[in-house]
């Protein structure tokens, strides 16, 4: 590997590398050593002193490129571990005109899906969830908050809450929401969603592996019975490179 590295950073690579600032040269070249393979999943990048060495560069050039190719997703930081090459993302297609959980959704694309639970417990619901989900005062309100996982990619955070009245015992979820709801036949036939476009804080990017700052899709959705009666509001974060929500648009009548 130290060869590898040797030859990746070369000066004579770098000024084989076309034109442009050092930096961008540097950048290109650890760009290809991911896209061939010298660079794989998972390598840690050797310190920034040292990789300023190889090419004979100052630390500002190697920190300017490694915070280009972090910006896109081709590297990673971990605070206190060092730069390491991200997983390639692979993007999931969603439809808007279905109403799925993530688990049904993830399986039906061959994928395995998981969640890391953040929170489960049961609240006196705040004015919005009193006023979306109708809530009578004295009801209590479940909360349910997790990671998305996917094939090991962490891909969304969700915010879940449920009228106490449908969903007493949020401890009783281990994996699907509406597969529970289902059981206790208020499974949700519709919903409504609103998607917004953000970008990601610390806190959030943190938990989904990209960098601050990066483009996420927020999305409120608020689901109902056949009744009419709203069961469950959930707000949640997906991350914007690894998600497309799609519509089928039909002709209407004039």
């Amino acid at each position: 590997m130290t060869e590898d590295l040797s030859h990746i950073f070369s000066p004579e690579r770098l000024l084989a590398g076309g034109t442009g600032p050092l930096y961008v040269k540097l950048r290109r070249a650890l760009e290809e050593a991911v896209k061939v393979g010298t660079l794989k999943h998972g390598d840690a990048l050797p310190p920034e002193r040292d990789i300023a060495e190889y090419a004979a560069v100052s630390r500002v050039t190697v920190r300017k490129a490694i915070d280009d190719l972090v910006a896109e997703g081709i590297l990673v930081r971990r605070h206190g571990s060092g730069t390491f090459v991200a997983k390639p993302v692979s993007k999931v297609e969603q439809r808007l005109s279905q109403l799925t959980s993530f688990t049904e959704d993830m399986a039906r694309r061959g994928m395995t899906a998981r969640s890391e639970w953040l929170h489960k417990g049961v609240h006196t619901p705040s004015p919005d969830e009193m006023m979306i989900l109708g809530l009578a005062a004295g009801t209590k309100v479940s909360r349910l908050s997790r990671l998305r996982i996917a094939d090991d990619q962490p891909l969304a955070i969700e915010h879940a809450s449920v009228s106490g009245e449908f969903l007493p015992d949020p401890s009783i979820v281990t994996a699907s929401l509406y597969a529970e709801l289902e059981k206790r036949q208020v499974r949700p036939v519709r919903a409504v969603q609103r998607i917004s476009a953000t970008n990601m804080k610390e806190a959030d990017a943190g938990l989904l592996g990209v960098p601050v700052g990066a483009a996420g899709l927020s999305i409120e959705r608020i689901s109902y019975l056949g009744s009419g009666r709203a069961v469950e509001f959930t707000r949640s974060l997906y991350r914007g490179d690894a998600y497309d929500f799609v519509a089928e648009l039909t002709i209407g009548s004039t």
